[in-house]
């Protein structure tokens, strides 16, 4: 009985040591290489690294554009959601890089809520470890929220890497943090135009 007891105990430290690491806060939080700033980062629920040093902002803006209008600067690494009254809402961005950028006038075509994503067939080809498909989620690379912008595979979207804002990393899709780009989602109406310039 002692022998059968001392079994059980001893199982569920075992049990305990092997599944604590998934039971606590920090489960998901895992390193990543950046090779934008050459350091390993956190991604994941429990990660310490989860802000961009880009606050949104509301400024003057000139423009002739209507209201609504999604204005994408990316030699700046900001976005305009022109409001009107020579005014904008001024996000910070992260960019393509060297190779991926774009410019071209579209509208949103589509909005989606934690959207899956699906590497493009070039994309798996530079980069044979990407998944074929990945489901909306906090480690998904899309992040919260996306604008699908006309139909190119480019997008507005979040970011699980919010440290990668302000930079020129991405594949051509625009990235905020996922607090930005749940704050332009709920302002903006699918057919708003999107203008992207250099």
């Amino acid at each position: 009985m002692l022998f059968k007891r001392l079994l059980i105990a001893l199982a569920l430290v075992i049990t305990s040591m092997t599944f604590s690491p998934f039971l606590s806060g920090d489960a998901e939080a895992r390193k990543v290489f950046d090779p934008s700033s050459r350091t390993y980062r956190e991604i994941g629920p429990g990660a310490r690294h989860g802000k961009s040093k880009i606050k949104r902002k509301v400024v003057k803006y000139a423009t002739k554009r209507p209201i609504g209008t999604i204005i994408v600067n990316t030699k700046e690494r900001r976005l305009y959601h022109v409001l009107g009254k020579g005014k904008a809402m001024r996000y910070g961005i992260g960019v393509g890089r060297e190779g991926f950028q774009w410019s071209g006038t579209h509208r949103v075509s589509r909005k989606a809520e934690w959207p899956g994503w699906t590497p493009p067939a070039a994309m798996r080809r530079r980069q044979p470890g990407l998944p074929k498909y990945m489901p909306g989620g906090i480690n998904n690379p899309l992040g919260a929220r996306a604008l699908y912008i006309g139909s190119t595979i480019y997008r507005i979207h979040g970011s699980n890497a919010p440290w990668t804002i302000g930079g020129a990393v991405s594949s051509g899709c625009i990235r905020m943090t996922n607090k930005d780009v749940e704050h332009l989602y709920e302002r903006v109406k699918i057919g708003a135009k999107v203008v992207v310039v250099r």
